[in-house]
Formats: structure tokens, sequence, C-alpha cells
């Protein structure tokens, strides 16, 4: 199955690079997304199916490694291409990507879930777990949690550009530095979360991620709206924001899953459907913020990491209780 939907992501590739007109190309592009987004779902499932919890987190911390260092690398490496040889160019290295995954998934990836257990109408089923999540106050402090801090790491990169290089005039080259950085603490805090999670659990360190995310999200809005340290305040907070982003994914998603095990998969995609909601949101917030200072930026990512905490406060509170009958 995630070999299948790979393929469509890479046949969708090819047909946007095929496009001549701007209604094409978005049409195919949803496309893509729709394969893309079913196969980042169905890798979570699996991870959940063939590992217990304590390796699960391990896998998934390795999983979001990708997961949230893509859209940091993205612009990065989609930028290089450009130069090469314009937007078809990333199109036709979406398609080789795409398509060593696909063979890589259909010689290496088995089937994880037994026939057996497999939900039949599984579309309605599927929506009726959906109901069942959305009732469950774990499942929205996971999906807060993980989403909120997604959002905050979709805001620094929808305003940084224009926060470091306009408006504290730093070159070019010397942003990409400071972008990197960050990516050095998501390595870091998804590196520490496959050491400690089999010591501690996933409870303790989302609860403590979600604290550190919180503290520093505060800390950044502070910075924003005062100018109290200027550029390098600001890059040391975020640092800490964007460092636990993929950590509590991991962590979140896993503890959300082995919550619902008949219904892995449903939990899984809406907990990435609200993550990647909430960080569209942000980077539009951001986008429509009506002055040209950092302040749009540190609101967003205030607002972000209070309600992350919020999110901490539901998982805590309500984690020992038993969760909705689930869908077989």
């Amino acid at each position: 199955m995630a070999a299948g939907r790979i393929i469509m992501y890479a046949l969708a590739s090819i047909a946007c690079t095929l496009s001549f007109s701007i209604v094409a190309l978005v049409t195919f592009r949803f496309v893509q997304a729709l394969g893309a987004g079913a196969a980042s779902v169905l890798a979570r499932a699996i991870a959940r199916d063939a590992h217990g919890p304590t390796d699960a987190a391990r896998v998934l911390s390795m999983l979001a490694i990708v997961t949230s260092i893509g859209p940091l690398l993205a612009p990065l490496i989609g930028g290089q291409l450009l130069l090469i040889g314009g937007w078809r160019v990333v199109f036709v290295a979406l398609t080789l990507f795409g398509t060593a995954c696909a063979v890589t998934a259909f010689l290496k990836v088995p089937e994880t879930w037994p026939r057996e257990k497999r939900a039949h109408s599984a579309l309605l089923k599927s929506f009726a777990a959906y109901g069942r999540l959305l009732r469950d106050p774990v499942a929205w402090g996971h999906m807060l949690c993980g989403g909120m801090a997604f959002a905050s790491m979709f805001a620094y990169i929808t305003a940084t550009p224009f926060v470091y290089i306009e408006y504290f005039h730093v070159s070019a080259q010397h942003y990409g530095f400071l972008f990197a950085l960050n990516i050095v603490g998501i390595m870091f805090g998804n590196f520490m979360n496959t050491r400690l999670v089999g010591q501690l659990g996933s409870l303790p360190i989302i609860s403590f991620a979600a604290t550190v995310s919180c503290i520093a999200s505060l800390f950044v809005c502070l910075v924003s709206l005062t100018g109290w340290g200027g550029l390098w305040s600001i890059v040391a907070g975020l640092f800490f924001v964007v460092g636990v982003v993929g950590l509590l994914s991991a962590n979140c998603t896993t503890d959300l899953m082995h919550r619902y095990p008949v219904n892995a998969g449903a939990a899984a995609a809406l907990f990435g459907a609200v993550q990647l909601a909430l960080g569209a949101l942000s980077s539009l917030a951001v986008g429509l913020w009506p002055d040209g200072s950092p302040k749009g930026m540190g609101i967003v990512v205030g607002v972000a990491g209070s309600l992350c905490y919020v999110g901490r406060i539901l998982v805590v509170r309500w984690h020992g209780t038993k969760a909705p009958v689930a869908v077989a």
C-alpha cells in the first residue's frame, strides 16, 4: 500500500513537470499532495504495527527528523535547483526521489497489519474513528502539543527570510547558516529522544518538550515586541522552539497511536492533518501582519507556544483515563 501511494506521488510529479497551465499544475500538485500525505500517515502506522511503544517512539523520532527537516531544507535545495534549470527541474528531482522511494518501499516494506484485523468498509469506520478521537481530551492534547510546535516552526520558516535579511540586514549567505542552526537543533532533539525514551517513556518527554517550547516561544515573543537583545536573542529562542518540534511530533504520534491500536492509521492521519493545517494557518497569520517588524512572527510563535502548553496540560491531566471505544 505504501508503495502505491508513493507511485501516485511520482506520477503526479511527472504530470507537474509536463504542465503548461497554472490550472493543470495546481491540479496535479493536489494529487501529488494526496500521495505524499498518505505515505506519511502509512509510515507512522507501520512503525506502530511493527514496534512496541518504546521502539516505535525511537523509529518515529527518525521519521520526525525527515518530517521536520524537510520544510527547512526544501527552500535551500529548491533555490539551487531553480538556478540550475528553472521550476521544471524541481519536479524532475521530485519524480526521481519519488520513484526511488516507491521501489524501496515495494522491495523492503512488508504488510504489517494482519489481514484478519483489517476493517471492512474502512472509509466509514475511519470517519467514525475520527469522531471518537475528537471527543478525547488526550487526543486534543497531543494534537495541540505536536501541531502548535509545528505551527511555530512554520511561522519561523515564513518570517525569518524577511526578519533576518531585511530587518536585521543579515547577508543571504549568513542567513543560510542561521537557518542550518535550527536543523542541527532538530537533529539533536531527536537524537536525545532515541536515547532517553526507553528510560523515561513518552509522557515525561512530551511534558518537558512542551514546557521548553512554551518558555522559548514566549521569550521570542517578548524579544520581538521589545527589541531586547536584538537578532541573537531571537536566534537563540528559535533554536529551542524549533529544536523540540520533531521530538514532540514523534512522541505525541506514538502515544496517540498506541492509545488507539485498532485505529492507528486514523489517529496518525488526524494528527498529521491537524499539524499541517496549523502550520499553514501560522504561515498565513505571519504573512498578514501589517507592519514590517518581527512582531508578527513573535506574536504567532508566542500564541502557538502557549497553546502547546495547553496541550501538555490536557495530556498529563487525562492520560490515565480510558479512551473512547475504538472501531474494530
